[in-house]
């Protein structure tokens, strides 16, 4: 039985109107194509970069083999959300690199906020959430990748209309599902681009310095991992707890743990505990989130 979404609510984009609207001289956005299927945006871009302008701009309707981190799959419907990558050749000390998933989540998200009316909140390191049904869902995944000649490709998946019985978990969420003013997903990725472009430029200028072009500042603004408790799934099998304070210079997650130490956690999975409470709220208490 065909998908009623498949022509009607969930139309092609239009790679000539996006290319007009998004690709000019002197800007960032440089060559933007629209394919119908793909393994991975990011792949593809990656097998491609060498000789390849910045700015490259690669869209899938539909992804077969599409990668979060740690190497983890999802797959959605054809034309359900807006998957695609970037080739990006930032010219910033190496130290600062970390801070391109960062800078890719606070783009989203000011886009998303602006164009589709929406609240968002960032979660460390590479998630997007929304609020749907009252609980924090996970709508979109940023990954971002060198490349052999030493570019950066950075991917975004974001589910746009996807339907509850469609969802991949039930932990994922949608801009449908969380009653987005639109999910128009043309003018939805102008917006996610002209953010993206203008947030990587101040970047850029300010030679990676998070504090200097208000990247380090809007990210922790934005970010609701500060201020809980978390548990950091470390590589190797190792795992940390402790509240999460703040963001260092390098974008790693400053934990204190329990007995008071400070550690910064540059790579990981991060779950979200239970909310830390106020002092004046310390009675009592909530669940896992």
């Amino acid at each position: 039985m065909s998908n009623p979404y498949s022509d009607l609510d969930r139309p092609p984009l239009h790679a000539t109107a996006l290319r007009r609207a998004l690709v000019r001289p002197g800007g960032l956005w440089t060559a933007l194509d629209v394919v119908p299927r793909t393994g991975s945006t990011n792949t593809d871009l990656r097998e491609r970069s060498t000789g390849a302008p910045e700015g490259t701009v690669l869209v899938a309707e539909e992804q077969t083999g599409a990668r979060g981190r740690l190497d983890r799959r999802w797959s959605a419907p054809p034309r359900s959300g807006l998957f695609f990558s970037v080739l990006l050749r930032p010219e910033v000390p190496p130290a600062r690199l970390g801070w391109l998933p960062l800078l890719a989540g606070v783009a989203l998200a000011t886009a998303l906020s602006r164009a589709a009316g929406v609240d968002t909140a960032l979660k460390w390191p590479n998630d997007l959430l929304l609020t749907v049904g009252g609980e924090e869902r996970k709508a979109a995944g940023i990954l971002a990748e060198a490349t052999p000649d030493g570019a950066v490709v950075l991917g975004i998946g974001l589910n746009v209309s996807l339907r509850a019985d469609e969802l991949p978990v039930p932990t994922a969420g949608s801009l449908a599902l969380a009653d987005a003013l639109t999910t128009d997903r043309d003018p939805l990725l102008r917006a996610v681009l002209r953010s993206l472009a203008d947030w990587y430029e101040r970047w850029r200028e300010a030679d990676g310095d998070p504090v200097a072009c208000g990247l380090q500042a809007a990210y922790a603004a934005g970010c609701s991992t500060l201020g809980r408790q978390v548990r950091a799934e470390l590589p190797g099998d190792a795992e940390l707890i402790g509240e999460a304070v703040a963001l260092d210079g390098d974008g790693r997650l400053v934990l204190v743990t329990p007995g008071g130490a400070q550690e910064a956690v540059g790579a990981g999975d991060i779950v979200h505990l239970r909310p830390v409470p106020h002092p004046e709220e310390r009675q009592g208490g909530s669940g896992d989130e």
